[in-house]
């Protein structure tokens, strides 16, 4: 599944993730110390190494956990262009900080156990507070069976997850469930995070440097939603219910919010008058109809 137009256009906070990820798994893969990222109550609280902590919370130890997460951060990077660099970028600095800190406090409360002495590291607080919107806003929009199981096309995103979060057992599952509370505490808006943002300067020297090199605006230009792959407009277009009712013209603010986004247009005028101008089952429509 893909999250509107391809690579990272209007989504510069993802990006930086995804890199930060990449660089930091080589830089430690190469120097043979990946296992040296793990957070355990020796390193962080009794040692109190800041580096590790920040190091843990966004490399992977290992090449599959690494394969998932960059592939969830990817497909998630959606609802950075649905609310936006800026509030993003404050929905991913709460996220990592208060797994980060569930994850301490974990260790801190098992550490006279046999239980856990150290947790898998990486984003996954980002990852699987993501799965809180993906699993409250985003809409199914087609089922199928395989060999007798039923799916549907968000179940690719689930198991992709469940893999992750079981990636390295305990350790792993740990981190994920700590990212699933972070993400509930954003959604219940906790000390008014929702309404929160990067302050300008922070947020537009970020984006200038973690943005494509087609631009740094977090509007689409022009030429490249232009440029977008006519079969997405062709996809949408073949779906179009049949029938007698009445079809009733989007609003130019919803196709304007698609549009931000990364869809054409043209394609998202369409996916509404499907939806019955529904924002949210008109951006499942584009994405399903991107991977085909």
């Amino acid at each position: 599944m893909q999250g509107g137009v391809s690579g990272f256009q209007n989504a510069p906070v993802t990006r930086a993730v995804v890199l930060a990820s990449g660089l930091l798994f080589v830089v430690f893969s190469a120097q043979r110390r990946a296992r040296a990222l793990v957070l355990s109550h020796q390193g962080i609280v009794k040692n109190f190494r800041l580096w590790k902590l920040f190091a843990s919370g966004f490399a992977f130890q290992s090449t599959p956990e690494l394969l998932f997460g960059v592939y969830l951060l990817y497909y998630f990077r959606v609802f950075e262009r649905q609310i936006g660099s800026n509030k993003y970028s404050v929905f991913s600095l709460f996220t990592i900080s208060v797994s980060l800190l569930l994850e301490i406090l974990s260790l801190v409360l098992l550490k006279d156990t046999n239980y856990l002495s150290t947790l898998a590291c990486g984003p996954y607080g980002l990852i699987f507070a993501s799965f809180i919107p993906f699993f409250l806003d985003i809409p199914v929009t087609s089922r199928f069976r395989i060999f007798g199981v039923n799916f549907s096309d968000k179940s690719f995103i689930y198991l992709a997850g469940l893999q992750l979060l079981l990636s390295s057992g305990k350790r792993s599952l740990i981190p994920g469930i700590c990212g699933l509370i972070a993400g509930s505490l954003y959604r219940l808006n906790v000390l008014g995070i929702r309404r929160m943002k990067m302050p300008q300067v922070i947020a537009s020297f970020f984006a200038r440097i973690f943005a494509p090199s087609s631009g740094g605006s977090s509007r689409p230009s022009r030429s490249l939603v232009g440029n977008m792959s006519s079969h997405t407009s062709r996809a949408v277009q073949n779906n179009q219910p049949s029938g007698f009712a009445p079809v009733v013209e989007p609003p130019e603010s919803s196709i304007a919010m698609l549009v931000s986004m990364g869809f054409d247009g043209n394609a998202a005028r369409q996916a509404l008058m499907r939806a019955r101008n529904d924002i949210n089952t008109a951006t499942n429509i584009l994405l399903e109809a991107q991977t085909r």
